[in-house]
């Protein structure tokens, strides 16, 4: 294998890594259930769908839209740096006839080092995206939880399933409607970046006492 073709699946295998993280797609939409004819909704049993509360909202629309921009900044910084180590191991691969063998390993030694740290780099972005992804829903569960709570009390439930959960029930006791439109009054977005690893490792240091206002 040439050192242009070793680079390049080198940089093709972090890329890829990188990408399937970065996609964040949404699984296609199930086909539209016949109708069933339900019976009574049962007193004091609710139902929520709490991924449809969450991708339903307004904020939860923000999120995956925000999430797929910093993906697409991921992929191009990448690229940028995959587009320069394959020129670097094109001229290498050029130069390999009139450079001497020892010259020529230093290069390529040299060459597939940056390749592996960009790998390692790939990787950490891979990961950064999930840990974004993570925390940002996790600020949108947090405002999400005492509005379940306020709706169950409002309609005075004793039992909340997961809709996602149940095969059927009868769309009565469904709570999910009402918390999103709660959740939209209370918050359309915030802002968030992705999360840095590399800082988060790095050592602790002493915060400055907070001011109060």
């Amino acid at each position: 294998m040439t050192i242009k073709a070793l680079v390049a699946a080198t940089c093709v295998a972090a890329i890829t890594a990188s990408v399937s993280t970065a996609a964040f797609a949404q699984a296609a939409a199930p086909a539209a259930a016949p109708a069933v004819s339900h019976g009574p909704a049962l007193p004091g049993v609710c139902v929520i769908s709490l991924e449809g509360a969450i991708t339903g909202s307004t904020v939860g629309k923000y999120v995956q839209t925000r999430l797929q921009q910093i993906a697409t900044q991921v992929q191009a910084e990448l690229k940028a740096e995959e587009a320069a180590l394959q020129t670097e191991a094109k001229t290498l691969e050029g130069q390999r006839a009139s450079l001497d063998q020892a010259t020529f390993e230093t290069r390529a030694n040299a060459l597939q080092t940056k390749a592996n740290a960009f790998q390692r780099k790939a990787q950490q972005r891979e990961r950064e995206l999930g840990a974004t992804q993570q925390k940002a829903l996790g600020r949108v569960g947090q405002e999400l939880d005492p509005i379940i709570r306020q709706v169950y009390q409002q309609r005075q439930c004793s039992l909340l399933l997961n809709r996602d959960s149940v095969v059927i029930a009868n769309p009565a006791m469904d709570i999910s409607q009402p918390v999103v439109t709660a959740l939209n009054a209370k918050i359309t977005q915030f802002n968030f970046d992705r999360e840095r690893l590399d800082q988060a490792a790095a050592p602790a240091q002493t915060p400055a006492p907070a001011t109060r206002k």
